[in-house]
């Protein structure tokens, strides 16, 4: 008798293969959905953060926090559907920033995900009138979940 050798796979390892691919599969497009979601929320804070020079700037000249007005703060992208810019203390000419002012910027997501959109970031500048310095922390009012934000933007 001639033995014949086995060549190839058989139908229950190529199934088995399948199972393993369809496994990994399962487990690794939620993660990489989340990663692309917090890979956009950082396009925000991006764009929040480029209006911190300009407030810092006018601060420094001035003394004061600029208006809506005097700041223009508008910004949209693919990812930001409006930037607003909320001063809190005496904008007016002439008056001196306290330790009480903030400067509030809140970026509204779009064309993140449907848990995400129309959700919002916000970055708050807090002043010290002593150096006409702002120290900016993330607000505690973020709408996006916390599983989005950076380990910095985390609520506890």
């Amino acid at each position: 008798m001639k033995r014949t050798l086995q060549k190839g796979f058989t139908l229950i390892e190529l199934m088995i293969v399948v199972a393993i691919i369809g496994i990994l599969a399962a487990v690794a497009l939620p993660a990489y959905s989340d990663y692309m979601k917090k890979a956009k929320i950082s396009e925000l804070v991006l764009a929040l953060s480029a209006f911190k020079n300009p407030i810092q700037e006018y601060l420094t000249t001035n003394a004061h926090l600029p208006t809506v007005s005097e700041l223009g703060a508008s910004g949209t992208s693919k990812y930001v559907k409006s930037i607003v810019y909320a001063p809190t203390g005496d904008t007016a000419a002439g008056a001196t920033a306290t330790d009480a002012d903030t400067a509030t910027l809140t970026a509204k997501a779009q064309n993140i995900g449907s848990d995400v959109n129309e959700q919002t970031l916000t970055l708050v500048g807090t002043v010290s009138a002593s150096s006409l310095t702002l120290a900016w922390v993330c607000g505690t009012n973020a709408t996006i979940p916390n599983q989005y934000l950076s380990a910095a933007c985390k609520r506890t």
